[in-house]
């Protein structure tokens, strides 16, 4: 009788093992490939310009917990604003602002990518960074626990769908020549059970138009090293594009 146990665990562990690695297989031939894609959440739309007037002044800021080159990256969407006919031009001479925020830059499940898009600018990030399983579709679970995971364990240690995803908001102000009257209203949270709302109006010369652009990158055991570059060239690909 306990030799028959033994038996059949075996068995067990071995239909484990095996199924745990055909879905291991099916993963890594389905994401074997570096697939990218940059999303913005509103398309902005500008009024044309004189060559004249395609001046713009850039101001690039990172946010995340990840650290950027963001002088490296500032210096590379100026070539490309300037391969497109804009000049680089100091905050004073512009007639465009273009205003960057990196907001986060990491792991980051695919559904979090969609909703933070989803969100606009300034919209919650929707628990976007995130580690540990989150970014990670691990296989053979379910399998495993025909045997306490043993066959899942084996295929996870190998085989990992990870998705980095870069989430930044945009906004693009375009000089006016005329005077641009603005209000503003927040609702400013106190504890919680009160809020304090505040109403500002102010008079400037900026038409301000936003968006957020959502970056992610995904391949099987996918590394931030080699992520990284990628998200990057899509960021500055989308800004470039904005004008």
């Amino acid at each position: 009788m306990k030799h028959q146990f033994v038996i059949r665990i075996a068995v067990f562990s071995a239909v484990a093992v095996g199924l745990s690695g055909c879905a291991a297989a099916q993963m890594g031939l389905s994401h074997k490939n570096l697939n990218v894609q940059t999303k913005m959440s509103n398309t902005i739309f500008l009024p044309p310009t004189s060559p004249s007037r395609q001046t713009v002044y850039v101001q690039f800021k990172n946010t995340a917990d990840q650290s950027l080159d963001v002088p490296a990256l500032t210096q590379e969407l100026d070539a490309r604003m300037e391969s497109q006919g804009y000049r680089v031009v100091p905050y004073k001479q512009a007639h465009y602002l273009l205003q960057i925020n990196v907001l986060s830059v990491g792991k980051m499940a695919p559904s979090a990518a969609r909703n933070s898009l989803t969100g606009g600018y300034g919209g919650a990030l929707a628990g976007a960074a995130a580690g540990g399983l989150i970014g990670g579709s691990y296989l053979g679970a379910g399998v495993g626990g025909l045997v306490g995971g043993i066959g899942g364990l084996v295929a996870d240690s190998l085989v990992k769908n990870v998705t980095y995803g870069m989430i930044t908001d945009v906004q693009v102000g375009v000089r006016s020549r005329h005077a641009v009257q603005q209000q503003t209203n927040a609702n400013l949270q106190q504890g919680t059970s009160t809020s304090t709302t505040q109403n500002t109006s102010q008079v400037g010369h900026w038409m301000d138009y936003r968006t957020r652009i959502v970056s992610t990158a995904n391949q099987v055991n996918l590394s931030f090293k080699t992520a990284l570059p990628v998200l990057q060239g899509q960021l500055v690909h989308s800004l470039g594009g904005i004008l």
